[in-house]
């Protein structure tokens, strides 16, 4: 038997008391001072934090380090001031984030204060019966695009309050599995950054030959996407961007669509094929290269180019593809940008970009390594956000569970 059951047998095998939030806490929401827009109500000398939804933490019952605002000294007397240490909530929007502030701040209409306890529960067991109530009852909160709960509704949420034992028992099993959960995400995220930095440090060392260097015109054919906008039409080829390109393979589900007879009009520049090397040429993904593995009619816009390997048997394409990714290709885009330039991959520049060709066994030597490591990074970064899920829902399971009692009869 568990120290939770036997505290439970022994201080409340018949149930405990349900008590609403009104009997258990005083309360009332921030607020700030209108309008939003007034710049005069933000920064400036003596400013403290001011704390909105999104600077509530998803988990672990605490503010983010810094918040998005703050509050001026004159915007300061008509908002709510908040010690740290208080318990709050939100309840518009985003409803049932909870934290136990780390830090004096003031605090926005769209949270709730929880202020003077009663002295019979726990602060941090308080924060947990919360987020649990405010995540059940935000499905009937009402209003249509802005969800809100009323202090007068939740004034009316009851939870459960066993003896203060029982209360920090529990809190001290779930703060256990919060910061085990916390510690195996911090692993994971460092086991990702060592081996993304192991992989770009091989990469770049097995790109370092100076043997047989080319230009990238000798090696390939570099194309550009149409320039204009097409007529889309319902069905028929499919016009691919940019964003069927953000992924690591070319993403076919989500595109436009233009008819036959346009496609047969279109110079055939436009027209990638199975083999060729997509690359993004402007934007936040600038480069990003993605081999096509399909045989469809495919036709793309300018914020795509692509490579065509001229010669298949003395270069192959994911040889070219992972060379895209290392310094040598960036330190040549470098070259080019002046000033405060929009950076623009065009046949222009990246003709006169300069590769090193090894033998065809080399080039598949260099990509059977990468690809290994490129396989281990992309299996951990998907396994990332699986597990930290998994263990959300574990988290959430047990939570739940511990915090279920039978309640008392009176």
């Amino acid at each position: 038997m568990s120290k939770l059951e036997k505290l439970i047998n022994k201080l409340c095998p018949n149930g405990v008391e349900f008590k609403t939030l009104g009997d258990i806490a005083t309360y009332r929401r921030g607020s700030f001072p209108q309008p939003y827009t007034n710049t005069s109500f933000y920064g400036g000398e003596d400013a403290m934090p001011f704390v909105q939804v999104a600077d509530i933490e998803d988990d672990g019952f605490k503010l983010k380090d810094k918040t998005k605002q703050t509050i001026s000294k004159i915007a300061q007397p008509k908002s709510i001031f908040v010690p740290k240490g208080t318990v709050i909530c939100s309840i518009q929007g985003t409803i049932g984030r909870v934290a136990i502030t780390q830090y004096d701040s003031y605090v926005d209409r769209t949270i709730a204060i929880f202020e003077s306890l009663n002295n019979k529960i726990d602060k941090n067991f308080f924060a947990y019966c919360i987020e649990v109530k405010f995540e059940f009852e935000k499905q009937f909160a009402r209003g249509s695009t802005l969800k809100t709960i009323t202090k007068e509704e939740f004034t009316k949420f009851s939870i459960p309050v066993p003896p203060l034992e029982v209360q920090c028992e529990i809190v001290r099993i779930l703060d256990n599995f919060t910061l085990l959960s916390a510690e195996l995400s911090a692993e994971l995220s460092a086991e990702l950054k060592a081996r993304q930095k192991q992989f770009s440090y091989y990469r770049e060392k097995l790109y370092k030959s100076n043997e047989n260097i080319k230009r990238l015109d000798e090696v390939v054919d570099i194309r550009l996407g149409l320039t204009h906008t097409p007529k889309y039409v319902e069905n028929g080829i499919k016009f691919i961007s940019a964003q069927n390109t953000s992924n690591d393979y070319l993403n076919l589900d989500h595109v436009k669509y233009i008819s036959q007879k346009e496609y047969d009009s279109i110079t055939d520049n436009a027209k990638p094929k199975r083999g060729d090397i997509l690359f993004t040429r402007v934007g936040s993904n600038l480069g990003h290269p993605v081999i096509v593995e399909t045989d469809e009619k495919l036709c793309m816009f300018v914020s795509l180019g692509y490579l065509r390997i001229k010669n298949t048997n003395s270069v192959l394409n994911t040889y070219i593809k992972h060379w895209i990714n290392t310094e040598n290709f960036w330190s040549q885009v470098r070259k080019n940008v002046h000033g405060s330039a929009k950076v623009n991959l065009n046949t222009g520049w990246l003709s006169k970009f300069e590769i090193s060709i090894p033998s065809i066994e080399e080039q598949q030597n260099i990509v059977n390594i990468l690809d290994k490591f490129e396989k281990l990074c992309n299996d951990i970064s998907e396994g990332l956000p699986a597990e930290i899920e998994a263990r959300k829902k574990q988290y959430e399971y047990y939570r739940d569970k511990l915090l279920t009692f039978k309640e008392l009869k009176k």
